[in-house]
């Protein structure tokens, strides 16, 4: 009895993992924004790690639908309901476009699949400024006439959020700026036609190593974990949290993975297997350590009560920052 127990046991295992779901064709990774950015990186990242190690037998194609600050790329989505073969990444903007525009969608239309890591905001100033500190920062804005110009990635987007954020705790007006993306403005800041901007590390990070910026402060709750050299003398740990410095104001940013609605638990799940697959891989370590990202993977319930808590702390800064429709 006890062996054919077993055996039957052993071909029911069998008998699962040979009807367990894997894609039939081409998934695409579909990115709310440009080719070369933070979340076409992040993308392409990934789909090369599946490549490598062959941790699916259909290929991953990047596609990339800016249009509608991601607009574009979310109602696609909503349309494909059911459809297994396509990913979206996504970042705040899950929650900012649909707040800012009324779209007919939201992430609630979609599956969620996993959360990958956090994205670290700091504010940025010219290399030669003789702003040091956050202190500096505020004396500098509340002097300035006309206001402090501040640059940042895009029109009632994160960088813009952050903005209102920073200023709103210091009681400085200012007049923001928005470029095409954060490697437009960091260019800016470098040749000093804005004052300080806000921007994450990975689109910072070649005008610092390079000594043309330089970071005053990042906004998350910690300071940034890695310690190798990014200059000649410091590291992303040596970069003081804006909290050090008397500023209450946190901010740190989503990356993370849906699925339209619609698909089976199979299916999510497979998709949620892989991504805790490629996230242990060293080259997505690499990936996180080149780019600063805060590595944080969430699935299930850890990852809808992490979105719904995020949506509702956006909803509520972008009601202060005048960000919402009127009717």
């Amino acid at each position: 009895m006890k062996r054919a127990a077993l055996a039957g046991a052993a071909l029911l295992l069998s008998t699962l993992a040979a009807s367990a779901w894997e894609p039939t064709k081409s998934v695409e990774i579909i990115v709310p924004f440009g080719p070369g950015g933070a979340s076409d990186q992040m993308a392409r990242t990934m789909q090369a790690i599946i490549q490598k190690h062959g941790f699916s037998k259909e290929s991953f194609i990047v596609v990339n639908k800016p249009a509608a600050t991601g607009g574009e790329a979310m109602m696609e989505m909503k349309k494909s309901k059911g459809d297994p073969h396509k990913l979206i990444t996504t970042s705040s903007t899950i929650y900012m476009t649909p707040l800012a525009t009324k779209i007919p969608v939201s992430w609630h239309d979609f599956t969620p699949v996993a959360m990958v890591a956090q994205d670290e905001f700091g504010l940025w100033v010219n290399a030669e400024s003789p702003i040091k500190s956050v202190s500096d920062l505020a004396k500098a804005a509340k002097e300035a006439h006309p206001p402090l110009k501040v640059g940042g990635g895009g029109s009632k987007r994160e960088d813009e959020l952050v903005s209102f954020g920073v200023f709103s705790e210091l009681g400085a007006p200012i007049s923001y700026i928005p470029y095409k993306s954060g490697g437009e403005a960091s260019t800016q800041l470098a040749g000093n036609h804005i004052v300080v901007e806000t921007n994450n590390p990975s689109e910072d990070v070649a005008n610092w190593r390079a000594g043309l910026t330089r970071p005053l402060c990042v906004l998350s709750p910690k300071r940034i974990a890695y310690t190798a050299k990014v200059t000649t003398d410091m590291a992303w740990s040596d970069v003081p949290t804006c909290g050090e410095q008397g500023l209450k104001f946190t901010y740190n940013m989503l990356r993370g993975l849906f699925l339209p609605s619609g698909v089976t638990p199979e299916q999510q799940a497979y998709y949620v297997d892989l991504i805790e697959k490629v996230t242990a891989t060293p080259e997505w370590k690499e990936y996180l350590e080149r780019n600063a990202l805060k590595a944080d993977v969430r699935t299930g319930k850890d990852y809808v009560d992490f979105l719904n808590a995020d949506e509702a702390k956006h909803k509520d800064l972008m009601a202060k920052a005048g960000f919402l429709p009127t009717n």
